[in-house]
C-alpha cells in the first residue's frame, strides 16, 4: 500500500450496507473489494470459493478477520484455528499466516499499520 488514500466509494459513505453484498462468490477464485485504503490501514471485504486460500505471508500490519459468512482455516505460526462466521481473529504484524476456504466464506479484513 501506497501513502496515498484511495478514494471511497460514493455509493458507500454515509449509506448502511451489508459486508455480505459487497463481494459475490466466484467459482475458482478469491474475490476482493476493498472498502476503504488509507495511509494507517485498510478495510477489504474477501469471498473464498471452497479450497480458495491466500498462502502463507506475513504484512506489517496487524490484521482483524472477522468471519462475515461461512467457515474458514487460519493459520498463524503453524497454529491451525477454524472459525465460522461470526467469528474473530486478529493476525499480528509480522508473523507468517494464510487463509483457506472450508467451505464458501466470506471475511471482512481490517488492517492497522503500526507506526514506523
Amino acid at each position: 500500500m501506497d501513502q496515498k488514500s484511495k478514494p471511497i466509494d460514493p455509493k458507500l459513505i454515509a449509506t448502511p450496507f451489508s459486508y455480505t453484498d459487497l463481494v459475490a462468490y466466484q467459482e475458482g477464485s478469491v474475490v476482493s473489494r476493498t472498502v476503504i485504503e488509507k495511509p494507517v490501514g485498510t478495510v477489504t471485504v474477501f469471498a473464498f470459493d471452497k479450497g480458495e486460500k491466500l498462502s502463507t505471508h506475513s504484512a506489517p500490519y496487524d490484521a482483524l478477520l472477522q468471519v462475515i459468512e461461512g467457515s474458514g482455516r487460519i493459520t498463524i505460526e503453524d497454529k491451525v484455528f477454524n472459525i465460522a462466521a461470526p467469528g474473530v481473529i486478529i493476525m499480528p504484524a509480522n508473523r507468517p499466516h494464510a487463509v483457506e476456504a472450508a467451505e464458501k466464506f466470506k471475511m471482512a479484513l481490517i488492517m492497522i499499520r503500526q507506526k514506523d
